[in-house]
C-alpha cells in the first residue's frame, strides 16, 4: 500500500501534515527569536554617554527594570554588567572605564574590543531616548521568554511523560512565571484593612484642626481646599496678565519655605524673571525698582542681600527651564529631582505650551488632554502635588476644559474685578473662583492683589 493512501476517516490534509511532521522542522524553530540589535546597542551606548548634565538618563534607563539577562547578544549582557558594577562602586562610567573593567574581567576581546564599545556610542540616535531603547530591549526579551515557556509546554505535551495532572501543573507553572515577568506588571492593590490605620491617623489630624496638605500661601484658600496633597493636580486658570503665574509662584515659594521640595517648570518666563518676582514678593520691593536702571535704593540692595543669605541659600525650590517644551523633558527633570532630594510640588507654567509626541490628525484638544493626563499620572507616580496653569479663552472658559477638569482635583479661576473696570470699588482685589474641589465645597475666595510686589495675600493681612 502506498504511504500516501488515505486511512479510513482521515482527511487528506491531515495525512499530508502527518507526513511532513517527521521530515520538516516546526516553522517556529526556524524563526529568529525576537530581538532588536539597534535598541540593544543604543541602550548600552546611552549608558556610556550619560556624563555631566545627561546623568539623569542613566538612572531612568535602570528604572525601566532592565537587567543584563534581557539582552539577546551575550556581549551586550557582559557590557551591561560591567557598567552596573562600576556604577555601584561609585566609579565614573564611560567608554574608557568600561573597557578597563572588561579587561580586568578578561572579557574585552569577547565583546569585540574597545572599538565595539565606541560603535555602541555612535549607534545612539538621541541619549534622551535611552529609557525608550531599554523598554524595547525588555519587550523583546519578554517575547523570547514567552516563546521559551510555550516550547517547554509543547515538548512536554508531545512527550509520553506524566499524566494530565502533570501537564496541567507544568502549564500553570510556566504561565504564572511568564505573567509575573511581564514588564511593568503591578502588584495587587492593598486591601482596605491595610490602609485603614493610615486613614484613621489622617482623620485624627483633620479633626484636631491640622492641615494635611501643603499651604498655597493663602489661609482662606487652604481652608476650602485642605491645601496641596500628593497625587493630586490643581489647575490655576486665568486670562493673560491677570496673575496666574504670580499665584502659582507664591504657592511654590510658600510650600518651599515650609520645607517642601518644589520644582517650578516655566515655559513662559526666564529664571531671572521668576527670581525678580520672588524677590519682590518676599522683600516687598516694587517690581519696577528691580527692572529699571538705578531703581533699587540702598535699602533695597540690603533687602536683596538679606534674601540671598537668609532665604535663597536654603530654599528647596528649583527653577526648570526646559530646552524643549516637551512633556517628556518635564517628566525627566521631575524624576531627576526625586532622585536628588525628593519632590513634593511640581508647577507647570503653562499647559497649552507643553508639547507631546503628536501623531497625524491629532487635535489640539487631544494634545492638551494628553499633557493633562500625563501630569496627573506623574503626580501619582512621584507622589507629589502638581500645579498646572492654564489659559482662559476670551469668553472666560478654560481652553480644552473638559480634559483639564477631568484630571484636576481642584480648579481655581483667577478673576480681577478691576481689569475691565479700573474705577471698580473692588480695585486691588482678586477673586479665586474654585470651580471644582474634591476636598470641599465650591466657593469664591477673595484676596488682595499686590501685583506691584508680585504677590497675593489674604484680605485680613491687607
Amino acid at each position: 500500500m502506498s504511504s500516501t493512501q488515505n486511512l479510513p476517516g482521515q482527511h487528506p490534509a491531515a495525512r499530508l501534515d502527518e507526513s511532513r511532521r517527521d521530515t520538516e522542522p516546526e516553522p517556529g524553530f526556524l524563526r529568529m527569536p525576537p530581538q532588536n540589535m539597534e535598541a540593544e546597542q543604543a541602550t548600552i551606548g546611552t549608558l556610556m554617554s550619560t556624563m555631566g548634565a545627561a546623568q539623569r538618563y542613566f538612572a531612568e534607563i535602570l528604572e525601566t527594570g532592565i537587567v543584563a539577562e534581557e539582552y539577546y547578544k551575550p556581549a551586550h549582557a557582559m557590557i551591561h554588567r560591567a557598567i552596573c558594577d562600576l556604577r555601584q562602586a561609585g566609579e565614573a562610567v564611560d567608554v574608557v572605564t568600561v573597557a578597563a573593567e572588561l579587561v580586568q574581567r578578561g572579557e574585552l576581546t569577547k565583546v569585540g574590543g574597545a572599538a565595539y564599545l565606541h560603535s555602541c556610542i555612535q549607534a545612539v540616535p538621541t541619549i534622551a531616548n535611552g529609557p525608550r531603547y531599554a523598554e524595547i530591549v525588555r519587550a523583546k526579551a519578554y517575547r523570547r521568554a514567552a516563546i521559551e515557556s510555550a516550547q517547554k509546554i509543547l515538548q512536554y505535551a508531545y512527550s509520553e511523560e506524566g499524566d494530565e495532572v502533570d501537564v496541567r501543573g507544568l502549564v500553570e507553572k510556566e504561565l504564572t512565571a511568564i505573567v509575573a515577568g511581564t514588564p511593568g506588571l503591578s502588584a495587587a492593590p492593598p486591601v482596605v484593612d491595610d490602609i485603614y490605620l493610615d486613614y484613621v491617623d489622617e482623620l485624627e489630624e483633620i479633626q484636631k484642626g491640622r492641615q494635611i496638605g501643603l499651604s498655597y500661601g493663602l489661609a482662606d484658600l487652604d481652608t476650602i481646599t485642605s491645601g496641596m496633597r500628593p497625587g493630586n493636580v490643581t489647575v490655576i486658570a486665568a486670562q493673560s496678565g491677570v496673575g496666574k503665574s504670580t499665584l502659582a509662584l507664591n504657592a511654590a515659594t510658600a510650600a518651599a519655605k515650609a520645607g517642601a521640595r518644589v520644582m517650578f517648570s516655566s515655559l513662559e518666563m526666564s529664571s531671572t524673571e521668576l527670581l525678580q518676582k520672588i524677590v519682590a514678593a518676599e522683600g516687598m520691593i516694587p517690581m519696577h525698582h528691580l527692572t529699571r536702571q538705578g531703581g533699587l535704593t540702598p535699602d533695597g540692595w540690603k533687602e536683596v542681600e538679606r534674601l540671598g543669605r537668609e532665604l535663597f541659600k536654603t530654599l528647596p525650590l528649583r527653577i526648570h527651564r526646559p530646552d524643549h517644551a516637551a512633556l517628556r523633558d518635564i517628566e525627566s527633570a521631575a524624576r531627576a529631582c526625586v532622585r536628588k532630594d525628593g519632590l513634593d510640588v511640581l508647577v507647570v507654567d503653562y499647559l497649552q505650551l507643553v508639547e507631546v509626541e503628536q501623531t497625524r490628525n491629532i487635535t489640539r484638544e487631544q494634545a492638551v488632554a494628553a499633557v493633562s493626563r500625563g501630569l496627573k499620572n506623574l503626580s501619582v507616580d512621584l507622589e507629589c502635588h502638581v500645579i498646572a496653569l492654564s489659559q482662559l479663552n476670551d469668553d472666560g472658559m478654560v481652553r480644552e476644559s473638559r480634559a483639564i477638569k477631568n484630571d484636576a482635583s481642584v480648579v481655581i479661576k483667577v478673576e480681577r474685578p478691576d481689569v475691565d473696570e479700573p474705577e471698580s470699588p473692588r480695585a486691588g482685589e482678586v477673586d479665586l473662583v474654585i470651580e471644582k474641589n474634591r476636598f470641599g465645597p465650591r466657593a469664591t475666595v477673595s484676596a488682595a492683589a499686590q501685583l506691584h510686589y508680585s504677590r497675593f495675600i489674604d484680605m485680613q493681612s491687607a
